[in-house]
This record gives C-alpha cells, sequence and structure tokens, in this order.
C-alpha cells in the first residue's frame, strides 16, 4: 500500500506568503481565518486522511462496492470512516454557518480536497458531489428547500449527487428523455434513466439527494427545454424527518477500471417526485453551478494523486539499487536508482508540476471567493472570468498530467510498479476517469477555444494576459531571468491566442484541432506565473528559511528549463493547421 504525508508545509507557505490578492483581503468574512487556525486544520486534516482514509484506498480496490437485491453495500471500513468523518465535521468545513457549515473558504478546502484525493479518490467521491449539490440548491433553490435539506447535507447525514447522462446522451444534454410532469400541488414526477451516477446509491447516508436535470412535457427540444429537480431518494416530510422511499432505484452499477470502491450507478425514476430547483427551461444554468466547480475538483483529484505517486516514487527511488551511474558512489554493487539522471528527471519533473499546480490552484481559489463575495461587481466580475478561464485548463491539463505522473511513478518502480503490491497502478488506474468525468478534456479544450477566451465583458484572455504580465516585474536581479524566460512563453501564448481569434472566423476546424494545445500552452504558461509569484518570496525571504527556499528556486528552474518549454512545441504543432487531419482517408 503506498503511503502518504500531507504537505502541510507547502501547504502553509501558501496561505501565509501567496494570500497576495487585494480584492480576497478585502473580503469580511474571511479576517478571522488566521494562519493558526488554518495551521490547526490542515495538521487534523493531515491525521485523518493519513491514519483513518488511506487504508480504504486498497481495501475499495480488492473489494469493491456491490449491488446485492437492490441495496448498494460500500466496502468494508467505509461506513465506520464515514461516520467518524461527519462526525468530525469534515463535509461542512466550506459550507455557509448559517446551515451548520463552519464557512472556510475555498483557500483552505481546496487543500483539504487535495489531501482527501491523494488518501482515497474513491472515498472521497461519496461526500464530493455533497457539496455541489449544496452549492448548487444554495444559489438556485427556494428558501424552504434550503432550509429543508441543506442541514442534513451540510451534517453528511444526507449526500448529493448531479444526475447528468442518459443511454441517449452524454455531453449533448439537449438530447435527454428523462421527463417531468407537473402535479397539482406544484410538484413534479420524474420519469426516464440516468447513467454513470457516482455515488448514485449507497449505505452510508440516510438520505441522498438528487439533482436531476429533466424536460418538463410543455418544455421545448433541446438544451433551452432542460429544467433542474431535486428528487431525494427517500421523500422527506414537513417536519424534514425520513419518508417513504420515492420511485427511485439502482438499475446496476458499473465495474470499473479503478475507482473500485466508488459506486457509479444507472437509476430508474418511476414517477419519482421531485420539485423545481430555478427557473423552468434554465436547468443547465444552474446545474453548471455545480459541473464548474467539480471540474475545479476534479483537477485537485489529479493534483492529490500526483502528489502520493511522487512521494512513494521519491521514497523508492532512495531504496531502490540498480546499475552503475557515469560518478557511481558504489565501490561494488550498485547504486540507488535515484543517483541516474534520467530518475532525477522525472522526479523533478513530477516534483515541479505538482508545486507549480498547487500554486495555481491557490491564486484561483482566491480568485473564486472574490467572484462570490467581494462587495465592488465590477471586481467580482472580473474575477468570475478569470475562473471561467481558468475552469478547463486545471481540470484538463492537471488530469492529464496526473496520467503522466502515475506513468512514470509505475515506471520508477519497473516490474513492481506494474503488479499490485505496491499501489502503483492502482494509482494510474483511479486517476484515469479524472481525464474523462465532468467532460472530457477534449470537451473541456473546445470549450476553453470557443466560449472562455472572450464574452460579453470583452476579451478575457487578452486581459488575463495584461494582468499577470503587470504582476510579474520584479526589480530582483535574481528572478530576472525567470522573468525574461516568462516573458518570452508569454509572447508565445499572446501570437497564439490572436491565431485562435483570427482562425475563429474563417476556419473553426483548425482552432478544433489546435484547442488542446492551446489549452495545454496556456495551462503552462498560467503555472509558469505561479512560480513567479512563489520565487519573488523565496528570493525576498531567502535567508529567513534557506533550505527551504532553496528547494523552491531549484524546483523552479527544472520547470522553466524542462516543462516549459512544452508550451512552444504544442503552438508549433497546433498553428499548422487542420487540412491534413481533415482530408486525411481513413480505410
Amino acid at each position: 500500500m503506498p503511503s502518504y504525508t500531507a504537505p502541510v508545509e507547502d501547504m502553509m507557505f501558501l496561505f501565509e506568503k501567496l494570500r497576495d490578492n487585494k480584492n480576497y483581503n478585502e473580503l469580511e468574512k474571511y479576517k478571522e481565518v488566521s494562519p493558526d487556525l488554518v495551521k490547526d486544520i490542515l495538521e487534523e486534516a493531515a491525521k485523518i486522511n493519513q491514519n483513518l482514509i488511506l487504508p480504504l484506498a486498497k481495501i475499495g480496490d480488492e473489494t469493491p462496492a456491490v449491488l446485492e437485491n437492490g441495496v448498494v453495500r460500500t466496502p468494508p471500513g467505509y461506513k465506520e470512516a464515514y461516520k467518524k468523518y461527519i462526525e468530525d465535521g469534515w463535509t461542512s468545513l466550506s459550507c455557509d454557518p448559517k446551515y451548520g457549515g463552519q464557512g472556510m473558504p475555498k483557500t483552505v478546502s481546496a487543500f483539504f480536497d487535495e489531501m482527501l484525493s491523494a488518501a482515497s479518490l474513491s472515498f472521497k467521491l461519496y461526500s464530493e458531489l455533497s457539496i455541489g449539490a449544496y452549492n448548487c440548491i444554495n444559489h438556485h433553490a427556494s428558501e424552504e428547500i434550503k432550509n429543508k435539506y441543506l442541514p442534513k447535507i451540510v451534517e453528511g447525514k444526507w449526500s448529493g449527487t448531479m444526475c447528468l447522462t442518459e443511454p441517449v446522451c452524454g455531453t449533448d444534454l439537449g438530447l435527454l428523455k428523462t421527463k417531468a410532469t407537473e402535479q397539482k400541488d406544484g410538484s413534479y414526477k420524474i420519469s426516464g434513466q440516468k447513467i454513470f451516477i457516482t455515488s448514485g446509491d449507497h449505505d452510508l447516508t440516510e438520505n441522498i439527494i438528487h439533482l436531476v436535470l429533466a424536460r418538463a412535457s410543455d418544455s421545448p427540444k433541446g438544451t433551452k427545454g432542460i429544467s433542474l429537480f431535486l428528487v431525494p431518494k427517500f421523500k422527506v416530510e414537513e417536519d424534514g424527518g425520513i419518508g417513504p422511499r420515492n420511485g427511485i432505484s439502482t438499475g446496476s452499477i458499473e465495474s470499473k477500471m479503478g475507482i473500485k470502491g466508488s459506486a457509479t450507478c444507472v437509476l430508474n425514476f418511476d414517477e419519482a417526485s421531485g420539485y423545481m430547483i430555478g427557473k423552468k427551461d434554465k436547468g443547465l444554468n444552474a446545474m453548471f453551478t455545480m459541473m464548474n466547480l467539480e471540474r475545479i475538483v476534479v483537477g485537485i483529484q489529479g493534483l492529490g494523486i500526483s502528489e502520493i505517486a511522487y512521494q512513494n516514487s521519491l521514497a523508492y527511488a532512495k531504496e531502490r539499487k540498480q546499475g552503475k551511474t557515469n560518478k557511481t558512489k558504489s565501490s561494488n554493487g550498485a547504486d540507488f536508482i535515484i543517483e541516474h539522471a534520467d530518475i532525477r528527471r522525472s522526479l523533478l519533473n513530477m516534483k515541479s508540476i505538482i508545486e507549480g499546480e498547487r500554486a495555481l490552484c491557490f491564486w484561483l481559489s482566491q480568485q473564486t471567493e472574490v467572484s462570490l463575495y467581494h462587495p465592488n461587481e465590477k471586481v467580482r466580475q472580473q474575477a468570475s472570468d478569470y475562473v471561467s478561464l481558468m475552469t478547463p485548463v486545471v481540470k484538463s491539463l492537471f488530469t492529464d498530467l496526473a496520467m503522466e505522473i502515475t506513468n512514470d511513478a509505475m515506471q520508477i518502480f519497473g516490474g513492481y510498479g506494474y503488479t499490485k503490491d505496491q499501489g502503483i497502478e492502482q494509482l494510474y488506474r483511479d486517476n484515469r476517469i479524472t481525464p474523462i468525468y465532468e467532460g472530457t478534456n477534449s470537451v473541456q479544450a473546445a470549450d476553453l477555444v470557443f466560449r472562455k477566451l472572450s464574452n460579453k465583458n470583452g476579451n478575457i484572455i487578452d486581459q488575463f494576459l495584461k494582468m499577470i504580465k503587470s504582476e510579474t516585474n520584479s526589480h530582483n536581479e535574481k528572478i530576472k531571468p525567470f522573468i525574461k524566460d516568462f516573458n518570452y512563453h508569454l509572447e508565445i501564448l499572446s501570437k497564439f491566442s490572436k491565431w485562435i481569434e483570427e482562425k475563429s472566423k474563417t476556419e473553426k476546424d483548425d482552432v478544433s484541432a489546435a484547442a488542446n494545445d492551446y489549452l495545454r500552452t496556456l495551462g503552462f504558461v498560467s503555472i509558469a506565473y505561479a512560480w513567479i509569484k512563489v520565487l519573488e518570496v523565496s528570493f525576498k525571504e531567502y535567508n529567513q528559511n534557506k533550505n527551504f527556499y532553496d528547494d523552491k528556486i531549484n524546483t523552479a528552474k527544472f520547470y522553466f528549463e524542462k516543462v516549459l518549454p512544452r508550451a512552444e512545441q504544442h503552438f508549433k504543432s497546433a498553428t499548422s493547421g487542420s487540412s491534413n487531419i481533415m482530408n486525411f482517408k481513413f480505410n
């Protein structure tokens, strides 16, 4: 079984030194969230993830969730762990105190999401979508529904899901067939089938609150006729108590490549009682509140799995002997494989990406809070645009790079990585879903180039480029070589953005073919921006913690020399066009 030590020191470094967003620091609601409080939270989070949840990863993989006589049973130990998990208040961490939450910002809860993803992604998925459902209900439901459902979700006694996909439609939700028939009391009867529903049924909570996309009988076809409904597994009485079983049954659960401890269900809705959330025919708008949050969280899943893969690769490389290096330190026998140049390259590649991603995520967490709570509407909107721009990048790049990192981890372990004994191959399998669910990474890339670069508020990518350029103008001589390299790649991104803008007017196939390359270019440059912010602190405060900051500076050096150049490669590949791709004759 892999070992795991939560990177609390690095997380606290970010919280203490990179909480530099002026607009974020103006938010009154977080004035009392001090570094001492955050450190206490993260240290407790580390304990529960390392000691209680980490062992569940192997258990869930070897003894998956099962459907028996219409009941989904979670793997051994899950019930006991979940009971402790909610007793300690982890489901309530970022929720509103009005409903029993602790009111912590995303700058804190994102760190917990990373730890939980690293410890056991399967276990995490049972509570993760509950937070998404909480956010959706909190933003779009009536006060009556909020007061009736949110306290139990926040407490963790009830969980939540999002039910979108059907056999006839995946990403193209305009094709969905699930029907909603209005009743005299204003409620609806929901009928249809939903597939690939994460945590769609299980035995961990008293009730499951499904958020279901369906079409009312008098609504138009296509995406413009979709509404959102709250459909509980068990009906809820007026006093908030659990009533009879609703018209929902589990048809089957999927047998999957990874995340086997998580129940991925086929759900059948047979005139199940439901209640509309938000406005009629505006269900997608409401559901995107949940989906966009989940896309960022999926990126964090990739980050967490990357971290545990790196930690175990590093430990193994320090104890495994194989071959001799050019500068061997062994008089007889073999050297530790960490002395081999290629192994060191792989490890530094992992480390530089992971720490850069964590810093970028922390920047994004601040922007998210500003977009939700800043008193100035213009400031909120600008932050919202930046979050919208970065959401597909974090979801796609972090999960794709996690595949690269888990693959390299298996390679470092050699034959042992390919066997189940070490648990490394499970990290690869568990992560493989992350580039697929919540919209495949190709869908995310298309969304980025066709919808996120500009909107009614103007050219968002241009605003973003100007912003990061203005924030990377340090006068510190030691950082200038990094900034010179950064500006070179920033100019490449600017050229690429202009190319996308022009091609969108004349040749959309070129844009479609370039979408993934563009997303990666934007992502690698954005991570470099986060590294510049880290370097500014590292050089400025170097004497206060020489070992820590030496590590940061040298890790950043690897990123700028070995990883960031990928951005230019993607630019050159993409701008060669799509004519060969579209004209190729497949036999």
